[in-house]
This record gives structure tokens, sequence and C-alpha cells, in this order.
């Protein structure tokens, strides 16, 4: 099956190729915005409990020293610059001392509240960087030690930069796994639209089946969806063989009705004899002739564009050419078959009276040898559309000027021979009618060359 920007099966897939991408990229979004705000919250909170637990730990003595030893049960708040940081510093007048956590090694410097002012709840967080140059977030609040109103400002800081890189991370790990589910998920979907779309391919392979020849009907089972197309294309095929029989029947009535009254008039002009009987023969054998001529065009019209009629082409031209070397045994026949089967796509008689026309014609004029020869056009591939039969001989051939004349009805060239002049026109009238070419022209020989191009299937 071909798949290009025209196919049904390139359509779906492109389409539903496109509807995953965009489902996808939705998915990919929403997800990653809810695992940052989930982790932003998450962050906070944790920051929060740190400065409640901190508020906790820590005391003031009797002389205004700021006392305690928090521990915030984490680590990071140990290790030097790991951007986890705490401290405690007096706000009050009567009070001294700072604390602050082993990771701190210096001062990380606070926005005046007028930059960045507390709340209701004598609290604000914002971010600032950090000891070395992360970005961290602070939460900070100030609170009242004891009764004398000694107030201490208590910061908590975490690392921002920390949590950008683990959120980073899970948006890359998030984007590889959608990724990697949406090739499978095409790559499934492809596969289900081409297995889905096989019928359509049987119901292909079944009409060049009948229009090769090698079957009368779609034949087959097919899908619900495909069945009805089946039928209404077999229905069509039977309708055109009924046309096509009803008219070739019509034909052979129509030259049967006419045959007695031409039979009665040549008989009656012979009779008559004379002037009068020459010419009443005369003109019914003109009538006649004039009738088998337009009945075989007839015929050959009604099958030209057949889906039925195909014919092998070397074993026709093997039969007929031992056939004429038995009756012409002092002219050598020669016939050089092709190297790939021909099949003609038309009537197995018509192709006899082509060859039998032009081998009688080439056997009559031949001084001693006949070539005979047959090979897809020139040019083109095994699948060539049309096949060339080559007919030379080493007589005194046809001159140019006079080539199209010779292929008139009843007119010949050369009157010390015997024949009616109908041959080759015979050869002319089924070749055109089949679409074909008859080209006459000097052979290699010396004699005459004719070549017919027919269409050829496969």
């Amino acid at each position: 099956m071909t798949i290009g920007p025209r196919s049904l099966a390139f359509r779906v897939i492109a389409f539903s190729t496109i509807w995953a991408v965009v489902a996808l990229i939705v998915i990919y979004t929403v997800i990653a915005t809810l695992y940052r705000q989930a982790s932003d919250r998450g962050f906070e909170s944790l920051l929060s409990a740190h400065l409640f637990n901190l508020i906790g730990s820590v005391g003031v003595s009797e002389p205004g020293v700021l006392t305690g030893g928090p521990d915030l049960g984490d680590l990071r708040f140990s290790e030097q610059d790991s951007g986890w940081y705490w401290a405690v510093e007096p706000v009050s007048p009567g009070l001294s001392g700072s604390l602050r956590s082993l990771s701190m090694t210096e001062s990380i410097p606070s926005p005046s509240t007028t930059e960045v002012p507390f709340n209701a709840s004598f609290q604000r967080n914002y971010v600032t960087q950090g000891i070395a140059g992360e970005e961290i977030e602070v939460f900070e609040s100030e609170f009242v030690l004891d009764a004398k109103n000694r107030v201490a400002r208590f910061r908590v800081m975490g690392n921002r930069s920390e949590l950008e890189h683990e959120i980073g991370a899970f948006d890359k790990r998030l984007l590889t796994y959608l990724s990697l589910f949406g090739l499978g998920m095409i790559a499934i979907n492809a596969i289900a639209i081409m297995l889905g779309l096989r019928p359509l391919g049987r119901v292909r392979a079944a009409l060049a089946m009948v229009r090769e020849g090698s079957a009368q009907r779609l034949d087959g089972s097919f899908p619900v969806e495909i069945e009805p197309l089946a039928n209404e294309t077999n229905a069509l095929i039977d309708n055109n063989r009924r046309i096509i029989e009803r008219s070739r029947t019509q034909v052979g009535n129509l030259a049967h009705s006419l045959k007695t009254p031409l039979a009665v008039l040549l008989n009656e002009g012979r009779a008559i004899g004379g002037v009068k009987g020459k010419l009443i023969s005369d003109q019914a054998a003109a009538m006649q002739s004039q009738v088998e001529h337009y009945l075989r065009r007839a015929r050959v019209a009604a099958q030209r564009d057949s889906v039925v009629y195909r014919t092998p082409v070397v074993p026709i031209l093997q039969r007929m050419v031992r056939v004429m070397a038995k009756l012409n045994p002092d002219t050598d026949l020669s016939f050089a078959p092709p190297s790939a089967e021909i099949v003609f796509g038309g009537e197995r008689e018509d192709l006899e009276e082509i060859v039998g026309n032009l081998l009688e014609n080439a056997m009559k004029w031949a001084k001693a040898s006949v070539r005979v020869s047959v090979a897809p056009v020139a040019g083109q591939s095994a699948s060539a559309t049309e096949f060339a039969l080559t007919i030379e001989d080493d007589g005194p051939g046809i001159p140019e000027e006079k080539a199209r004349e010779a292929m008139k009805r009843g007119r010949r060239l050369d009157e010390t021979k015997p024949g009616t002049g109908l041959g080759l026109a015979i050869v002319a009238d089924l070749v055109n009618e089949y679409g074909g070419k008859l080209i006459l022209e000097r052979s290699a020989m010396r004699g005459l060359k004719a070549i017919v191009q027919l269409r050829r299937v496969q």
C-alpha cells in the first residue's frame, strides 16, 4: 500500500498523530504545573514548620541574652553553605546576642520592612541570594520572647535553586516518558489503522484479478462496512457483462440477417450478367465487405475496454509461426520470443487476425527469410503498458510515400501478386480500434518492417 498525502491511511494517521501530540503537550503542561504548585506548597510548608520549631527552641536569659540550641531535624542546616540556614537576631534595645545554624558561615542581609513589609501576623517571606550564590527563599517572623516585651527576629532559609533543579529534573523525566508513550501510541495507532484498511487492499487485489481476467467477480469475505461496496461492484460487473453479451448477440444477428439478402443480390447480379449484372454484383460485394468491416469494428469497440479479455501473446505467435513455416518450406521463418510473459488486452481471434494477415503478407513478398519478434515497447520497464510485435522480411518493401496508400481497403500496389488488398487495411482497422499503432518502415533486411504496438496488461 502506497502512503502519500492523498492516501486515506496517511490522512488518518496524520490526524491521529497531531491529536496525540496536542494531547500529550496538554498533559505535560498540566502535570508539570500541578507538580510545581505542589512542590512550592510543600517547600513553603516545610519552611513555615521549621520557623515555628525555631521560635519554640529559643529563649532569653534574665540579663537579656538570647539562649537555646535549636535542632530542626535536618542535616542540611549543619552543612556549610548548603543553602539551608536559620538565624535569630535581637530587635529590642534590651536584647543582645545572636544565634545561627552551622551551615550559615556569613551573614545574609535582610531587606528593610519598607521593601518587604510584615503581614498582620508579623511574618514575611522573600527571595534573595545565598552565601554560595544560590537562590534562597526566606521565611521571617518577629516574636516577643518574655514579659518585658523583648523582641527577636527569626529567619529560616531554604535552597530555592535546589527546588528548581528537582522540578527541572522531574519535567525532563516526564517529557521523556510522555515522548516514549506518545511514540508507542502513534506506532500502535498506525498499525491499527493499516490493519483496519487491509480489507481495502483485498478489494483492490480482487478488482485487479477481475481486470486481468483471472476472476469474474469480487470473491472473498469482507467487513460489513466494505461488503456493500463489493456487492455493488459485482452488480456493475454483471451488468457490464450483460450489456457486452447483448451487443455481441445483436451484432451477430445483424450479420446473419444481412448475409442472405446480400448473397441473393450477388447471385442475381451474376445471373443477370452484362454491365448491369456486374454493377449489381460489385455493389453487393462492396456492401458485404463494408458490413463485415463495421461489424468487426463494433465487436472490437464493445470489448476494447472490457475487464475480461486477456490473451497470452507468445503461444499464439509460436503456433502461427509453425503453421506458416510448414506452408512455406522454402522461406526461413524465425521467431524471437520475449524474456518475460506478454499478455494482450484483447480477444484471441483479433490478435490471430492481426498476426495472420501480417505473416501472410510477409511470406508472400519475402525472397528468402522472415523474422518475427515481440517485446515490451523500447525504453519502458517490465511493467510497460504496451508491447511491440515486429514482422520483417527481405522482400522489395514499400516506399515510404506509398505506405499510407497500402493500408487503404482494397488498394494493391502490385497487381501481379494474388490477394484482395484487404490484409493491411484489416490490420490497421483492428489496431486502431484497440488504440494501438501500425508502423510500416524499411527493414534492416531491406524489405518491409511492420511494427504493431498494442496494449499490454499484467
